[in-house]
């Protein structure tokens, strides 16, 4: 019994070492022949906080005002394509979770065109700029946030704002389109029939949750190396936010350029005191304390000195 038991041992070992031998002889000849084994399909957290830090730094140092400025523009007019596509796409749709699915949807094509082209947008420089800090200077951090801040918000309402004029310039919507219009700025707006400073901070907080959400499809985006691998975070992250009717000040920014020209909403005024501002101030703390610095201490807090090499 136990020579048996020996002997067939043996011979698993040997045919698992020929096994062995001859993968190892496949694989050689492949990549002589020029192919190669797959490569992991999406990179874990570390590598993209790294990379993170290692673009942000770049930019900062590399980019002139004019180039921001231009990106931010493009990033603006890509969100406010991507808010009429979610108003498009929703309008005479009746049931209440197919109808915000699909107005994710239609906005989530808004956000991968900014994260493929890499555009400025706000609330996406609210994640990357924090993450380089262990990088850069004191005085670059300050600088380079105070600018690309400032030119983002800045490039992205006058994108915004140059396509809704243009596109309700173009052509005329339906009354239905218009409804939904109409539909989508009461629930941007609900906050203002409260009229309190309490019901301010409730945008401020919403636009914390918004950013958060942004930011994380952002992170997951970097992870993916394909296209579907970077479009699917971006899908679920971007229709979360917004069937949740968490405040995002670019995307808003869109809607309301797009509205505003028909008639639609309170005015400008209101619409910057009652969400724009607010939102905005909100996702700067989201994207900064819920996203970007949390990641860089916990997976990057004991790389600190390899990450300013």
């Amino acid at each position: 019994m136990t020579r048996s038991y020996l002997k067939l041992s043996t011979l698993l070992l040997v045919k698992s070492n020929r096994s062995k031998d001859m993968a190892s002889v496949n694989r050689d000849r492949l990549q002589k022949e020029g192919y190669s084994a797959p490569e992991n399909r999406f990179l874990d957290v570390e590598h993209v906080v790294g990379e993170i830090t290692r673009e942000t730094t770049d930019h900062l140092q590399r980019y002139t005002i004019g180039k921001i400025l231009v990106l931010a523009v493009l990033a603006g007019a890509f969100i406010t394509f991507g808010a009429l596509f979610s108003v498009l796409l929703s309008t005479g749709v009746k049931t209440v979770g197919l109808k915000l699915l699909m107005q994710g949807f239609g906005f989530s094509v808004g956000f991968f065109m900014v994260i493929l082209s890499q555009a400025v947008l706000f609330t996406e420089t609210n994640v990357v700029l924090p993450a380089s800090y262990l990088k850069c200077t004191r005085s670059d951090v300050a600088i380079g946030a105070l600018k690309f801040w400032v030119l983002a918000i800045v490039g992205n309402a006058a994108g915004a704002f140059a396509v809704g004029v243009l596109l309700n310039f173009t052509q005329a919507f339906p009354i239905e389109i218009i409804n939904n219009f109409s539909s989508v700025i009461d629930k941007k707006m609900s906050y203002m029939s409260g009229g309190t400073l309490a019901h301010w901070f409730q945008i401020v907080i919403s636009g914390v949750f918004g950013n958060w959400m942004v930011g994380m499809a952002a992170i997951f985006a970097l992870m993916g190396r394909t296209i579907i691998g970077k479009y699917i975070p971006i899908f679920l992250l971007v229709t979360l936010f917004v069937a949740g009717n968490l405040q995002h000040s670019p995307a808003n920014m869109g809607y309301f350029s797009l509205a505003i020209p028909l008639g639609i909403g309170p005015g400008w005024d209101s619409a910057i005191l009652w969400n724009l501002i607010p939102a905005a101030i909100g996702n700067v703390i989201g994207g900064t304390l819920l996203v970007a610095l949390p990641f860089y201490y916990a997976l990057n807090a004991e790389k600190g000195d390899a990450a300013k090499i």
